[in-house]
């Protein structure tokens, strides 16, 4: 069928009947698909499975430096790994923390630093300041979006460019407003966008003049060696844009190894200017006598390298490819050329995003859900969980194996094209 906005009432009703039908034998399945988060598949976490045995024995316990990485010690990371990730992120390893599994308990970690202690350049706590904001591009991801609400941080939403946030935007309010104290970046392969914030865009990030003198930029490198083909864009390293512009202290970069080795047992990293990274050590001494540096050991003696590390992440490519692949095959078959929805075609990363039309998402993933295809709820991927044209939706191809990838999207796109005949059908009737 062609554009359904050029199509009579007729056909239009002609078509809601048919793809009703459809929708009710699907109704009527037990088959329950999940692409509600970007969790990898068991094929992907399989790639893993020598590190389990790495470690076996008592003598496999201890550091390059003799140091047995059982005990109590080590606050930051041990040095192995550390200079490991450092050359992963394009950092010195003095400019680095190394964590547990999750970089968003880091992430956490930080904001809550900053409402309990302030940093550094700040006169007093986040916590005693009358008001605080961030700044959020969105679409962006719903963990930020989180953190902000649970510590009642105001979240001002920035558009999100083709080349990355709008940062006429964020140079105004970062420059006019004290409040604004930092804000959220995914600066490659955005979720859920799969945008790659361009040179251009770093360097004004590297620029900014705020006028709050503790604003931190929390740069979300969670995708940064996440790509689905040979074609590799690269970002600016905004550590060392900052340090050229005199600003080292403005940014805080987060990453971890969850998408790389294990979800549940990887090592996530916090990358900063060096004194940035003592504040944090003064105040991580009392909260921690040290990470999983066994578990560090075990990525260490993975990987050992960077070349080694990036082989990994073309075999995770490998896999990941054929479905998002999958995806966008679906997506152009079912969608194309009927004026109901577009949607992004990432080079890396882990999410597409489809904006369907205004008003639809919600009904979308209400229909989905009771087709027993279960999606990230409409509205996640802004601010306070409210789109204000309820049309993005984030699908998450990663975790489904192809043939169940392939019977989600074709519910899900019936579900798009009944909620846009019924849109469209509503729009008609009361123009008539």
């Amino acid at each position: 069928m062609e554009n359904y906005a050029k199509v009579g009432k007729t056909e239009l009703l002609a078509e809601l009947h048919e793809l009703n039908s459809r929708y009710e034998s699907y109704k009527a399945s037990t088959v329950r698909l999940d692409m509600t988060r970007g969790k990898p598949g068991a094929d992907q976490l399989e790639l893993s499975e020598k590190m389990l045995g790495i470690i076996q024995k008592n003598e496999d316990c201890f550091d390059e430096n003799g140091f047995d990485c059982r005990n109590y010690g080590l606050l930051d990371g041990i040095p192995e790994a550390k200079k490991l990730f450092a050359e992963v992120l394009g950092v010195q390893p003095e400019q680095l923390i190394l964590g547990g599994n999750s970089s968003l308990n880091m992430m956490y970690d930080t904001v809550a630093r900053a409402f309990c202690f302030g940093n550094l350049q700040s006169e007093r706590p986040w916590g005693q300041e009358p008001r605080i904001k961030f700044l959020c591009p969105a679409p962006g991801y719903d963990r930020h979006f989180a953190i902000c609400e649970q510590f009642g941080i105001e979240m001002i939403t920035v558009p999100m460019l083709e080349d990355g946030p709008d940062m006429d935007v964020v140079e105004r309010l970062v420059s006019t407003d004290e409040a604004v104290k930092g804000i959220w970046c995914v600066p490659k392969y955005s979720n859920p966008t799969g945008t790659v914030y361009s040179d251009e865009v770093v360097r004004r990030f590297a620029a900014l003049n705020p006028k709050a003198k503790d604003f931190r930029i929390f740069w979300d490198n969670a995708y940064l060696v996440h790509d689905l083909y040979d074609e590799q864009p690269q970002i600016l390293n905004i550590l060392e844009e900052c340090a050229k512009t005199g600003r080292p202290d403005m940014v805080y970069m987060f990453s971890s190894t969850s998408k790389i080795t294990y979800p549940g047992s990887g090592v996530a990293m916090l990358a900063s200017s060096v004194d940035n990274i003592a504040h944090i050590k003064e105040k991580m001494f009392v909260q921690t006598i040290g990470p999983d540096k066994l578990n560090q050991l075990r990525h260490v003696r993975m990987f050992q390298n960077k070349e080694s590390l990036m082989l990994q992440m073309k075999k995770h490519a490998d896999i990941l490819r054929p479905k998002f692949q999958t995806v966008l095959r679906i997506l152009e078959r079912d969608l194309g050329g009927r004026g109901i929805a577009n949607w992004s075609n990432p080079l890396g990363g882990y999410f597409i995003s489809v904006d369907v039309l205004p008003g639809c998402a919600k009904r979308i993933c209400a229909l989905c859900s009771d087709a027993g295809v279960a999606l990230t709820a409409a509205g996640a991927t802004f601010p306070y969980g409210r789109d204000p044209l309820d049309s993005n939706i984030r699908l998450a191809p990663s975790y489904p194996p192809i043939g169940e990838l392939e019977e989600a999207m074709e519910r899900f796109t019936v579900c798009v094209r009944i909620a846009a005949v019924e849109k469209l059908l509503k729009e008609r009737k009361a123009s008539a």
